[in-house]
């Protein structure tokens, strides 16, 4: 059992709070709630939490808001919690950096198994790997991606990635120079099919070039726009 990860539920209603907590608490995790905005930023930047669930509709700052403010900071995996006929406010929250959303009404049971998935997928639940298999590593010039350990360091230096900002170039860095268009990777990397905004996918690789950039600049320029199809990764000639 992971006993030590934390989850922070932030919701208006008190009955889904509580429904979540005790589904979560079964599994082990500590669970802290808020049942606002303005109460989950404060905790959210005072504690390390391993994952936020968060509603989008809230009296105040709602969830697409505490989330934009969430990501200047903090790289936390979140959890959109969003009810039918909310596709517009899913889409933003995908543009300031959700990892996932789970629609209402849903089942305690997948909201279970959604974020043990998010969580194998995050940095903060890396080290569950074993040290006797071979190790997942994409190496290039500036730039070395370790799977196992869903670390990222460009110019030897660790950049702080969300865990679809981390998918994103881990699918692209796999196929070097192959060109996916918009559609292919929100279907590869949101699973979404039927759903989801280009927009999306523009906003993450603008946010991925600019932490990569803080870091190395050479390793930024990897991420390359073909323009009027998609992205590719490409590794310059040393």
């Amino acid at each position: 059992m992971e006993t030590n990860v934390r989850i922070l539920v932030v919701d208006d209603e008190e009955r889904i709070r509580r429904l979540l907590r005790m589904y979560l608490e079964r599994e082990d995790y500590i669970v802290d709630e808020a049942e606002d905005g303005d109460e989950a930023l404060v905790m959210a930047f005072e504690n390390d939490y391993d994952l936020i669930l968060l509603d989008i509709m809230m009296p105040g700052k709602d969830g697409v808001e505490v989330c934009k403010e969430i990501r200047e900071k903090k790289t936390t995996p979140v959890i959109m919690l969003t009810a039918k006929g909310e596709e517009a406010n899913r889409v933003q929250g995908f543009e300031v950096g959700t990892d996932d959303y789970i629609v209402k009404p849903f089942s305690p049971r997948e909201v279970v198994l959604r974020v043990k998935a998010l969580l194998r997928r995050s940095s903060t639940s890396s080290n569950l790997k074993t040290d006797n298999v071979a190790k997942d590593i994409l190496e290039f010039p500036h730039l070395m991606i370790d799977n196992d350990a869903h670390r990222v360091t460009a110019d030897l230096k660790e950049v702080g990635l969300t865990p679809k900002e981390y998918e994103l170039l881990y699918f692209l860095a796999q196929a070097p120079d192959k060109v996916f268009d918009r559609e292919q990777l929100l279907k590869e990397v949101w699973k979404y099919e039927f759903f989801g905004d280009l927009r999306t996918v523009d906003t993450h690789v603008k946010r991925l070039r600019e932490k990569l950039s803080s870091v190395s600049k050479d390793a930024a320029k990897m991420i390359v726009t073909v323009w009027g199809v998609g992205y590719k990764f490409e590794v310059a000639d040393e």
